[in-house]
């Protein structure tokens, strides 16, 4: 157990670990810190990689009882170990149809950029997430029990950029129960989520009820899983660069011929490409549906009307357009 208290020197023969050895963001760096195992062992080994030159960053989300509980441990082991800490308080309440999983996680993705663009202006642009191996194999089943594309079975990103700040998942490809051992030895604590045991969110479902039988048949499930999800990624790069050329071709906004022109694949493929630009996402049932209006669109006054998400897809002439849904003006040429 670690010993939180102000002015304490490290703890005995503490190492980088060979995990992080290979990470190498611009500095100074933020860390986003829970208090848990996960979050606590990237933050301490970027603190001993860098000393001085990295923060942690905990959202208070106010879902639970044990938040308050959450701040004081941050609280203490960073001051204890002088690692500079914010400490943001958000409204993580879901709103009807969304998933609690889903606004705690926009929540919390908002509060970093805030802090980051915001109150930091800018002089920390990186930012460590502790997502795991094992959060990377439960993204990747939970993706295929839903029937997911490439998209959702590449899994997680290892590093992206939004806004101006550049996320990075350093530890991926680390399995949790070794972020554990390595805190036991450098006698570090954390602290325990709650929710983590509660079997209502689907995620710990995974964890607790599929992994484990995988992990018994196939030692190295993980491993073969997180390179599934790479080379997976590898071929979503791919489509995303065909669709960018496929988009040049047929134009923005796409025009009907062109589209018509292209293999039902790649017309897929370019079409949501163009809805997801938008901020607007088809599922396979729409992107079908609207696949049959182009093909069917023979006349001039064929007209096309395809609700995506809270827009809608128009026929305006001889293109289509992304607008509101609900103000319809007719586009049919007469």
């Amino acid at each position: 157990m670690s010993k939180l208290e102000p002015g304490l020197t490290l703890p005995h023969a503490c190492a980088v670990p060979n995990w992080i050895s290979g990470f190498e963001p611009h500095r100074p760096l933020a860390v986003a810190f829970s208090g848990g195992a996960d979050s606590l062992a990237l933050l301490w080994a970027c603190h001993l990689k860098w000393p001085g030159q990295v923060h942690a960053v905990h959202v208070h989300h106010g879902l639970q009882s044990a938040a308050d509980e959450f701040v004081r441990h941050c609280e203490t082991f960073c001051t204890a170990y002088q690692i500079p800490l914010e400490v943001i308080y958000v409204n993580a309440k879901n709103r009807t149809g969304q998933s609690p999983e889903d606004a705690a996680r926009r929540a919390r993705y908002q509060a970093l950029e805030d802090v980051l663009c915001s109150k930091w202006g800018g002089h920390v642009k990186d930012i460590a997430l502790a997502q795991h191996a094992d959060d990377q194999v439960e993204t990747v089943v939970l993706a295929l029990s839903r029937g997911s594309g490439l998209p959702g079975l590449s899994g997680m990103r290892t590093t992206w950029t939004k806004n101006g700040v550049t996320y990075h998942r350093p530890i991926l490809g680390v399995a949790s129960q070794e972020l554990r051992t390595w805190l036991c030895e450098n006698e570090l604590s954390w602290i325990e989520d709650p929710s983590n045991s509660d079997e209502s969110f689907t995620r710990n479902k995974i964890r607790k009820k599929i992994l484990p039988p995988l992990i018994e048949i196939f030692p190295n499930f993980r491993q073969a899983l997180a390179r599934s999800a790479a080379h997976i990624a590898q071929a979503q790069s791919l489509l995303l660069e065909l669709a960018a050329e496929d988009l040049m071709h047929v134009g923005n906004p796409p025009q009907i011929k062109a589209l018509q022109a292209l293999s039902e694949a790649r017309r897929s493929n370019v079409l949501r490409h163009w809805l997801e630009m938008k901020g607007c996402q088809a599922s396979t049932a729409q992107m079908r549906e609207l696949n049959t209006l182009i093909l069917a669109c023979k006349t001039r006054g064929h007209d096309i009307q395809l609700k995506v998400g809270e827009s809608c897809v128009v026929r305006k002439n001889e293109v289509l357009e992304l607008v509101e849904y609900g103000v319809l003006p007719n586009h049919r040429v007469k």
